[in-house]
């Protein structure tokens, strides 16, 4: 899929503006699957938790330049900084994403240790840029079956020789497309890959796999705190928009736990 394409249909879902996201997700705006130490974890301790998690992975240390693929509002590049002590630059193809998060940082004052920018990875891998540590959370599944292996490439040729990188995604059992239902109305060119395919994608490269990890049932507790979140704010999310897109939206985070 073209660049454009791969925007737009970002846009369908990310775009559709960030008090919406505000009012079901936690403080730090993470969309994506929480680490539950114990099922007392707020969303918010899960959520850090689960960047903290994902950047101990990685064995980040400061001053390492980070690169995070589909970067979301920001919250893993500014914890990266923060904490511990990395260069970071996150990249998104929301414009929604990329301004909120843009403005996080400066509040913060994280304008000389993190940047983010409205780009794609295959824009990037075109430039004479490496980095120490790579890590791209609840994107690959955005990519598409056809430009998987062309994702793997540009993960290679981003990350230093030696590097590490963490990839974080949804997979299926079987090869199968996305059901048609969400595929419409809610992530428009996604497709869900097997492990066995980002194994074999990862392998065509110089990759050595250390370490695979299932946070299903993680994701299950997250989906179910969206939900929850999502429900009680309702009354206002029907102002907004209006009861087809709250039953739409609660059809997909249900179904999806």
């Amino acid at each position: 899929r073209s660049f454009r394409r791969q925007k737009q249909d970002v846009a369908h879902h990310y775009d559709i503006g960030n008090e919406l996201f505000r009012l079901w997700l936690d403080e730090s705006l993470t969309y994506s699957c929480a680490y539950f130490r114990t099922p007392a974890d707020t969303l918010e301790q899960a959520q850090q938790q689960k960047i903290d998690h994902s950047l101990r992975k990685l064995r980040l240390h400061p001053n390492e330049r980070l690169l995070d693929i589909g970067c979301g509002w920001g919250a893993l590049v500014m914890r990266a900084a923060e904490v511990f002590g990395a260069q970071a630059l996150g990249i998104t193809l929301s414009e929604e994403q990329c301004t909120a998060a843009k403005t996080e940082i400066e509040s913060r004052g994280l304008g000389g240790k993190v940047a983010v920018k409205l780009e794609g990875y295959d824009r990037l891998a075109r430039e004479t840029v490496q980095f120490d540590k790579i890590v791209s959370i609840g994107m690959a599944e955005h990519v598409g079956k056809a430009h998987l292996p062309e994702f793997a490439h540009a993960i290679e040729t981003l990350l230093k020789p030696g590097g590490l990188a963490l990839l974080h995604l949804i997979t299926g059992v079987r090869n199968r497309p996305v059901n048609g239902w969400t595929e419409k109305y809610i992530f428009p060119g996604s497709y869900i890959p097997t492990v066995a395919e980002i194994m074999d994608c990862l392998s065509e490269g110089d990759f050595h796999v250390w370490d695979v990890e299932n946070l299903g049932p993680h994701y299950r507790m997250t989906l179910d705190h969206w939900s929850e979140r999502f429900e009680r704010a309702v009354p206002v999310i029907r102002r907004k928009f209006d009861e087809r897109f709250v039953r739409m939206w609660r059809l997909y985070l249900r179904a999806s736990s």
